[in-house]
């Protein structure tokens, strides 16, 4: 058994923050906090990106708290260099710089309330903190809405969690699902490859510039609202639009772009419109998304009526209705935008709790 001040769970770029902030704080690793991730190294979802990926395809990666993400980069051009390796040696290198003895691969399989300690179960290993911060992410727990017929398709199923390349479909009807950036960037790589039906719930909106720090920063504060009144989260590219790069531009004039409305309905070999219309497809790739991994916080009794977690909290980061935990990577700070700051508050009101 461990006996520790602090739990983090997760290391990605939340846990990460988190970690040196806690650092920052005094608290040393091990004694005054510890910090479990289920995967096999350093990276977060980063280390299982698609290798088509790039720096220059990505929707950005914020640096870390205290040091710059280009301090690990060499002089490679974005467009050559992977973000499946590039965020993961970044991610390493801060775990050494900053001491944060991240532990894995660790999978905490539940997590109870024995006030005032957490009891948190890892396999055989067993952890007991005054607080926890949870910064599991989405990564493992993909989303696939259920329509009729899903069962009876003969062609192949998958979630963008499963993407590796577009050259595996070279001959196939692909019907790509979802409006979001990951479903927009695979449809343009798909659709130079072969042919391709888009469909969305909402219509897409694009937008043609960047988002600056301000406009991001308010696109985070609309997704705060939903979790600070218990509903379930939105995801913050729901209100900032996708950005129309010179890649999506281009496939917008090959015609991929045009998108067209959900089906209904999906049979053997084709997906179903509710006009009776229909699409063949070989493959349906589901890029709707993920839901927040907290299955093993389930004994915490955390969501409320709304479906969702109140939380509250500078920046919405604890649980209302138990000051000792904060999530992050739920809610807006799920957002690269928002992770970084999203770490600092809730360590210092964490500790502030604790104390």
């Amino acid at each position: 058994m461990i006996d520790t001040r602090v739990a983090v769970i997760g290391a990605g770029q939340a846990g990460l923050s988190a970690g040196y902030h806690l650092h920052r704080a005094g608290l040393s690793a091990e004694a005054g906090f510890v910090m479990l991730d289920r995967s096999p190294g350093p990276g977060g979802a980063w280390q299982f990106r698609w290798p088509s990926l790039t720096l220059s395809t990505v929707n950005g990666v914020h640096d870390l708290p205290g040091m710059p993400f280009t301090d690990t980069l060499g002089n490679e051009p974005p467009e050559s260099i992977a973000a499946a390796d590039a965020v993961p040696r970044y991610y390493r290198q801060y775990e050494e710089r900053f001491e944060l003895h991240v532990r894995r691969p660790v999978t905490v399989t539940v997590v109870c309330d024995r006030e005032p300690r957490f009891r948190v179960e890892a396999g055989e290993t067993v952890i007991m903190a005054e607080g926890l911060i949870n910064a599991t992410g989405t990564w493992e727990k993909p989303f696939v809405p259920h329509y009729d017929g899903a069962e009876t398709f003969t062609g192949r199923q998958l979630h963008t969690k499963d993407f590796s390349t577009a050259e595996e479909f070279a001959g196939k009807h692909v019907v790509v699902v979802g409006g979001g950036i990951s479903a927009v960037q695979l449809l343009d790589e798909i659709s130079r490859v072969t042919t391709t039906t888009w469909v969305t719930r909402r219509e897409p909106v694009f937008r043609d510039t960047e988002f600056d720090r301000d406009a991001g920063r308010t696109a985070v504060a609309m997704v705060e609202e939903r979790v600070r009144a218990g509903l379930p989260p939105g995801s913050v590219v729901s209100v900032t639009g996708l950005l129309l790069t010179p890649s999506l531009a281009a496939a917008r004039e090959r015609g991929a772009l045009e998108r067209r409305p959900m089906f209904s309905a999906i049979t053997a070999d084709s997906v179903v419109w509710a006009d009776g219309s229909s699409q063949h497809a070989d493959v349906i790739l589901w890029a709707t998304g993920f839901r927040s991994a907290l299955d093993h916080l389930a004994p915490l009794r955390l969501r409320g009526h709304g479906g969702g977690i109140v939380m509250d909290g500078r920046l919405a980061t604890r649980v209302a209705a138990n000051h000792r935990v904060h999530l992050l990577g739920y809610g807006p700070s799920a957002s690269t935008i928002g992770a970084n700051r999203a770490g600092r508050a809730a360590v210092t009101e964490l500790l502030e709790t604790l104390s």
